[in-house]
């Protein structure tokens, strides 16, 4: 059975450690700009279109810029069979916190 369920960024590193995979919802432009390490890039205007290319992994941690619209991602992939969580605070919480940021191309 799918979950959702919220991270907050100190929890994030750990979770990724453990296999989950760490996605950004947020438009090209603002990924190339700067996303947390490892993350990859699945934009929310195309996740409709493109989840049944998530695999059959099932633990996901998304996340955006403040929290929303990876909120939105969450709600739509649980109802999918996901098993997600939403990072709060985002991108702008991780940076904020003094962690690193990378600019560039997806790892995927």
């Amino acid at each position: 059975m799918a979950r959702r369920s919220d991270i907050s960024i100190e929890q994030v590193s750990d979770s990724i450690g453990s296999g989950c995979r760490l996605i950004d919802v947020r438009e090209t432009d603002e990924y190339l700009s700067g996303h947390v390490p490892g993350a990859e890039s699945w934009p929310l205007s195309a996740l409709a279109d493109s989840f049944d290319r998530l695999g059959t992994q099932s633990s996901l941690i998304v996340i955006c810029r403040s929290g929303g619209r990876s909120a939105q991602a969450c709600d739509f992939l649980a109802e999918r069979g996901f098993d997600v969580s939403n990072v709060e605070g985002g991108t702008m919480a991780w940076a904020m916190s003094g962690r690193d940021l990378v600019e560039g191309a997806s790892p995927r």
